[in-house]
């Protein structure tokens, strides 16, 4: 390993190495039996005299930092350090006051016996042969390419690809040219908040909805208001007068899961001509319907160019892809290209590309027909068994897609003690009322089957009603 070690002057300079090496190793920066590297490479690289190097070494070894063995060099000694008392602090840095008000939630959870989880794929039932063939061509091709970075609007035959998929499966109007590709759906919300949101600026959200979406356009500056939603999607009626940009989830309505009428569509667009208001459309798990027709995109019936549209590989095939994309209206795009090369550039060019690949050879309509038939079983598993065996105690809210059903508690329930009950009990699922205001939605539990099996979801809601104490 080539370990840094930089010089100031050239007063000292023995002991400015040695103190270097003695805090990299009191830090764990370098680590015992670590090599150091040869006195003549080193002092070379420094552009110092051997003896400089050797000194400094000489005395790291009658500390007891490191231990020189003959024939092979230098090496931190092993055993353990104690480190200096950490130097007074100085004037504290403190960040925006909305940072602190922000968790990041824990990545080290594990895993429950019974995931009823809701926003998980079924990462098992993934193409892996067959991606592994694509990205391993597009790695050898890049590796020959020229050493560029790529359009920030993203490879463009996936834009193409993409644009194809969605205007076969979704009826979205959209040509390559419209399509931005970004790194999940989060990050399409945070590029058009950037090119939208005003400071002070009023923006409505669902309520119940997604809560980091929520905390990301706080963070940009903007006045977030909830809007209520019921079993026809977005109360249209309830959105502040002074709002100039919606969120909604129409297709399959995060985390209810109802999907929005058309007369709320409707209405939803009539909003947005007479407000001059912008609608972002996130058309979250519209991929995977198991019943009644297809809900018609918003972006579809919009002919005033007022909808952005809002797509994510995530829940169709992996989320660690980070792969998502945006359909924005014409006047849009410099702004958005624009805001997206300031950002980070684009999303990894080699996924890009086998993405590309894996759409135009059919391979994600296939996989998406094998994980729609899947979720069905599980849903209808579910939804069955919610009915027959939790008469009283669960009342199930209707839903037609999606990878989540939704199902409220009697009223003055303790939402979160039962997620936390169920969670002892081997039973992984989330409370309905965080997804909300405080106060504001009734007690109830969101239902995922993309990581539960089949076979499990019996004996999962047999833990669960004892869990809730049924």
């Amino acid at each position: 390993m080539e370990f840094h070690v930089s010089l100031v002057g050239r007063t000292d300079l023995t002991g400015q190495i040695y103190r270097q090496v003695a805090a990299a190793v009191l830090d764990g920066r370098l680590r015992p039996g670590q090599a150091l590297p040869p006195s003549r490479e080193l002092a070379a690289r420094l552009e110092v005299s051997r003896n400089t190097v050797s000194a400094a070494y000489d005395r790291l070894t009658a500390e007891g930092f490191v231990s020189a063995r003959t024939g092979s060099g230098t090496y931190v000694r092993e055993g353990g350090f104690e480190r200096p008392p950490e130097p007074a602090a100085g004037a504290e840095l403190r960040p925006r006051a909305i940072w602190s008000r922000i968790k990041v939630p824990p990545t080290d959870v594990s895993e429950p016996r019974f995931d009823f989880r809701a926003g998980i794929p079924d990462v098992r039932m993934f193409p892996y042969a067959s991606w592994r063939r694509l990205m391993s061509r597009r790695l050898r091709a890049s590796a020959i390419g020229p050493p560029s970075y790529g359009d920030p609007a993203g490879h463009a035959g996936l834009r193409a690809a993409l644009a194809r998929h969605v205007g076969v499966s979704r009826a979205v109007r959209a040509t390559a040219d419209d399509v931005l590709i970004t790194n999940g759906a989060q990050h399409a919300v945070d590029l058009i908040g950037r090119v939208l949101v005003e400071p002070g600026m009023c923006v409505a959200v669902e309520d119940p909805g997604y809560p980091p979406q929520r905390q990301l356009l706080r963070s940009l500056g903007a006045r977030v208001a909830g809007v209520p939603v019921d079993s026809e999607g977005l109360v249209v009626d309830r959105i502040p007068r002074e709002a100039k940009l919606v969120c909604v989830t129409p297709s399959h309505q995060f985390p209810l899961g109802v999907p929005m009428s058309l007369p709320r569509r409707t209405a939803l667009l009539e909003w947005a001509e007479r407000t001059g208001g912008v609608i972002v459309e996130d058309d979250y798990d519209s991929e995977f319907r198991f019943s009644g027709r297809p809900i018609e995109p918003v972006q579809n019936l919009d002919r005033t160019g007022r909808v952005i549209y809002v797509g994510s590989m995530s829940k169709v095939l992996l989320p660690t892809l980070r792969i998502g994309f945006l359909i924005a209206p014409r006047s849009l795009r410099p702004a958005l290209r624009a805001a997206r090369h300031v950002t980070d550039a684009h999303t990894s060019l080699p996924v890009q590309a086998a993405l590309a690949e894996f759409v135009e050879e059919g391979l994600l309509a296939r996989h998406i027909r094998r994980c729609r038939a899947a979720y069905a079983d599980r849903y209808r598993r579910i939804s069955a068994g919610l009915r027959r065996d939790f008469g009283g105690l669960l009342d199930v809210l209707p839903a037609e897609a999606g990878l989540h059903l939704c199902a409220r508690l009697p009223e003055g329930t303790d939402d979160r003690a039962a997620s936390e009950r169920a969670a002892a009990g081997g039973v992984g699922i989330m409370p309905l009322s965080p997804f909300g205001r405080a106060g504001a939605t009734p007690p109830g539990l969101v239902f995922g089957y993309g990581g539960i099996d089949a076979s499990d979801v019996d004996e999962g809601l047999a833990r669960l009603r004892e869990c809730l104490g049924g």
